[in-house]
């Protein structure tokens, strides 16, 4: 027996090993850490309405008694909806520093785990430590990764992760002071019980900005930068239409980098539009060159597009290149000057036929079918689909038909869309015959010089007129 004692005492005496301290101290580190941030309201730019929305949550968590008083409950969870980089994150950040609340940023991919119980005993963990640091906002980023759907054959260490915050979730004291704010790109994974009131109380769509909120954030984005005078910030939150927050940040700090490879001293419209077709077409090609042949090609295909989108009226065109960028060896750039939303079945058929117009433009001039129309026709598919299944402008009804009914009406589908292209493709050719003249014009000013303008464009074209 002593022998016995003697190794117990030795066993329990020996130091856990360096690499199994290491581990456990990095675990709870993870599960646990918190910051405090300083982002207010002030730094996010735009989306006033949602701000408003979120200022009911901070000026509960500053001074609950008053609303205790009405018999009001703080909402437990907020849930961030929409496309990335419209600035959910940002938007949760400045919640916790309005109400100097601690600050626990976690992903939903952080509580994945192979393991049955890890990932429930990270939630756990979790919410312990922020009731501690009360207030606290928990903020879980990509949500859908532990939030989706629970169904037969789904992941039981999945559903066993989801289960422990739902059970988080609800078993919130009222005077808990803690507020989960989620965020997804996908709101339709997520599973029904995680979205109920009492859970995610309220759901906040934050879509793309528009012309206003874009001019806001760009003020943001520049204010520490050496702008130039001459540098309009309404154009260029005009020509940005569709781009979210990210975008718009990133185009800010290219044009930056473009200014500081130039040594100027300030940023111009120049360094600007550099960087919009940085971010719109991809990385210029320096090494790339075109044989002539191909060269006269694209100059072509480019110069069809640029004359047809004129023609037709829609879409203006702020710079046509045949300098390869990307994977693309010419491109139009389009950048509508006003929001859209709404479009007619006429301009969505504008839109195909200035698709279109490339292949037309090579068919016509070299009676040929290439494969650098391959962009293009991915598009007008996607296009004449959307007509028919999404927007009922198509022969088979005013209808919507979604993925379950698709499968039964493949066939008509794509009858359909082949005559609403064809009939595009059509008319595309026939509007090219009937501008030939200036079609050849563009073209060899495009081979020789490489770019052209909206300027450029019309003033060729005007001058062929008299």
């Amino acid at each position: 027996m002593k022998m016995f004692d003697n190794l117990f005492k030795k066993l329990n005496n020996k130091p856990v090993p360096v690499f199994a301290q290491t581990k456990i101290e990095k675990e709870t580190k993870d599960d646990s850490s918190y910051t405090k941030p300083k982002t207010t309201f002030n730094d996010v730019a735009g989306l006033e309405e949602i701000k408003e929305e979120l200022f009911e949550i901070v000026d509960f968590m500053r001074f609950p008694d008053k609303y205790k008083k009405m018999g009001a409950k703080i909402p437990k969870g907020v849930l961030f909806y929409g496309p990335p980089g419209t600035g959910k994150t940002l938007l949760a950040s400045a919640v916790a520093g309005e109400t100097n609340s601690a600050f626990f940023n976690v992903t939903g991919s952080e509580f994945v785990e192979k393991y049955v119980g890890v990932g429930a005993k990270r939630v756990r963990a979790l919410f312990d430590r922020a009731r501690k640091e009360a207030p606290s906002i928990i903020f879980i980023d990509e949500i859908d990764a532990i939030g989706a759907k629970r169904h037969s054959e789904s992941n039981n260490e999945k559903d066993q992760t989801l289960n422990q915050l739902l059970v988080e979730m609800d078993g919130f004291t009222k005077d808990s002071n803690i507020i989960v704010i989620g965020a997804t790109n996908r709101l339709d994974l997520l599973d029904e019980a995680l979205l109920r009131p009492g859970r995610f109380d309220r759901h906040v769509h934050i879509g793309s900005p528009n012309y206003h909120t874009r001019h806001e954030i760009l003020k943001v984005h520049t204010k520490d930068k050496p702008i130039d005078k001459k540098v309009d910030l309404n154009i260029l939150a005009k020509k940005t239409h569709g781009f979210n927050g990210a975008h718009l940040a990133n185009i800010a700090n290219e044009a930056a980098i473009f200014a500081v490879r130039e040594n100027s001293s300030v940023i111009t419209e120049n360094h600007f539009d550099k960087a919009l077709e940085r971010v719109i077409a991809g990385l210029e090609s320096k090494t790339s060159t075109l044989i002539e042949k191909e060269k006269r090609i694209v100059s072509y295909h480019e110069a069809g597009h640029a004359l047809v989108s004129d023609l037709v009226g829609i879409c203006p065109i702020q710079k046509i290149s045949i300098v390869p960028r990307g994977q693309a060896l010419g491109y139009v750039l389009q950048l509508p000057d006003e929001d859209r939303y709404i479009y007619t079945k006429d301009e969505l058929l504008s839109k195909i036929k200035i698709l279109l117009a490339g292949k037309a433009s090579e068919e016509l001039i070299f009676n040929h079918k290439s494969t650098g129309a391959k962009d293009d026709l991915k598009k007008v598919t996607d296009i004449a689909n959307q007509m028919i299944c999404e927007y009922g402008m198509s022969d088979l009804g005013f209808m919507t038909i979604d993925n379950k009914n698709k499968t039964f009406l493949t066939e008509k589908i794509q009858k359909e869309a082949n005559s609403i292209v064809e009939n595009c493709y059509k008319e595309t050719l026939e509007l090219l015959r009937e501008n030939i003249n200036d079609l050849h014009i563009v073209s060899n000013h495009l081979f020789e010089n490489e770019t052209m303008t909206h300027e450029e464009l019309k003033s060729l074209i005007r001058k062929e007129m008299c």
